[in-house]
């Protein structure tokens, strides 16, 4: 059964900077596609980023535009998540998790829809104080 790992959360000020790392030990994810999730406290996990697995477009939600990188490193099996202009709103823990469904994840996490998606991690957290 596969499962993602997250790394690379930690404490930060406002306009800090930090880049979350999903990897995995039991799938190539070479033209994968992998999506980025947060959860706050208190609120519903939502979308933040997804890498397509063919050359299309990456997905980003609104509220990181500009702000967020999401990127592929083959040779590390890893998908990166860089993230900068960092705001306290960004705190919350960060997943990355794939489809379950055979479907196109970036079309479906861009549509608002968080079911059909597996293989989470335990998260890393990110706080930004103010």
């Amino acid at each position: 059964q596969v499962q993602l790992v997250e790394s690379g959360g930690g404490l930060v000020q406002t306009g800090g900077s930090l880049r979350l790392a999903c990897t995995t030990s039991t799938l190539a994810l070479d033209n994968y596609p992998i999506v980025w999730f947060r959860q706050a406290p208190g609120k519903e996990r939502e979308g933040v980023s997804c890498i397509p697995g063919r050359d299309d477009n990456p997905y980003y939600a609104d509220f990181v535009k500009g702000r967020f990188t999401i990127s592929r490193d083959n040779a590390k099996n890893t998908i990166y998540l860089r993230m900068n202009s960092l705001q306290p709103e960004d705190t919350g823990v960060y997943y990355c998790a794939k489809d379950l469904l055979g479907r196109e994840p970036c079309k479906v996490v861009a549509g608002g829809s968080l079911v059909g998606f597996g293989s989470w991690g335990q998260g890393t957290q990110v706080t930004v104080s103010s």
